[in-house]
């Protein structure tokens, strides 16, 4: 199979769709693989690591889209990215559907074969290819939170460990999986107060245990919430159904009603956001403020440390990439339920159930 890699052009998205070590991996298992020259740069892989390896560098992305059978990417497609997808086409990146229909119904017209890194789910429900980008995501919202709560960027000059004599900050974070663990870690490890709310009592009573009860788990539902956020300095929306939009759990009334200065770091910013006031930022202006409260939604949060994401990512969307080229499309989904989850558009019709249902419309069913 032919692989292409071309270069990103989301704004300041520095990550790239494989690693040279993944791009030789593919070459040692007989594919051809394409790399748009500079691709790697803003990860720091320079152009003779992936000649190294094997690739063939080319110098134009429309080579490298018209080149690839399957096309390797971080982000979804943008632009003149449209025009270079031709029907049958694999398209293997970051989708998230649910919150964009615009970007459904192009891919719907273009007839690509779309499979979304997100909605790949194994059998115990977890998200391997979404998994270590949440992580990074939730490392980065404590770091990126501090940085909303400075005073300069209009937050209210709040230290979240405290000093000697000074209480710390209160974080509140919803949702207890990938991203909310991540961000509960490092919030717990700088000394912060940290609240968890979650839905599942078993998820709550893991944390707490992993976590030697350096945090508080609650139960969430909308009075916890409520309660939750108007008495934190710094909320974290870590929220996810896989491959559905984010319920908006925080309302503008409740954000109307927190401490002035106190800020909200939306991670389900990339399924629309789990906050009502909510809308996506980017690296190069990634907060504002809305009701005295300071948003940072960056919708690709990873992207500000593209060297680690892009190894983190090549990690887990190797073994099912390389799955694809060794058997082919049809002949992987049938062997992989996991990877048949991630099945989202083909042949002009939607396949994934939560996505159908975000736009009320009909999912096709493909056997394979």
């Amino acid at each position: 199979m032919k692989i292409g890699i071309p270069k990103e052009i989301k704004e300041e998205e520095r990550r790239v769709g494989a690693t040279p070590a993944g791009v030789k991996a593919f070459i040692d298992h007989g594919h051809k693989v394409f790399v748009e020259r500079g691709a790697g740069i803003g990860s720091g892989f320079r152009d003779e690591e992936y000649v190294k390896a094997g690739a063939t560098m080319l110098d134009s992305p429309d080579d490298v889209w018209a080149e690839a059978d399957m096309v390797m990417k971080v982000k979804e497609p943008i632009g003149p990215e449209f025009d270079r997808m031709r029907p049958g086409q694999i398209l293997f990146t970051y989708l998230h559907l649910a919150a964009d229909k615009e970007l459904t119904e192009k891919l719907l017209k273009q007839r690509v074969v779309g499979v979304a890194y997100e909605t790949v789910q194994l059998d115990d429900g977890s998200l391997p290819l979404l998994s270590p980008m949440s992580e990074v995501a939730g490392r980065l919202s404590i770091q990126m939170g501090a940085y909303s709560l400075e005073a300069r960027n209009g937050g209210m000059g709040i230290l979240l460990s405290g000093v000697s004599g000074v209480r710390p900050a209160h974080v509140t974070i919803i949702g207890g999986g990938v991203a909310g663990f991540s961000a509960a870690m490092v919030a717990v490890g700088i000394g912060a107060q940290v609240s968890i709310l979650d839905n599942n009592p078993l998820r709550l009573r893991y944390l707490e245990d992993i976590t030697d009860a350096r945090l508080v788990t609650i139960m969430s539902n909308p009075a916890n919430i409520e309660e939750e956020c108007l008495h934190s300095h710094l909320v974290i929306g870590s929220v996810l159904i896989p491959g559905a939009k984010a319920p908006k759990l925080i309302t503008r009334d409740i954000v109307r009603r927190m401490m002035p200065g106190a800020a909200i770091v939306d991670i389900s910013i990339d399924q629309g956001g789990c906050c009502e006031t909510s809308h996506p930022t980017t690296h190069d202006n990634p907060t504002y403020i809305e009701e005295g409260v300071v948003h940072y939604c960056v919708a690709n949060m990873p992207g500000a440390v593209p060297r680690t994401s892009t190894i983190a990512l090549t990690n887990v969307t190797l073994a099912y990439g390389l799955e694809i080229a060794n058997k082919g499309l049809e002949r992987a989904m049938a062997d992989d339920p996991a990877l048949r989850k991630g099945l989202n558009v083909m042949n002009g019709q939607l396949c994934h159930p939560a996505v159908a249902d975000s736009f009320g419309m009909d999912c096709a069913k493909v056997d394979f």
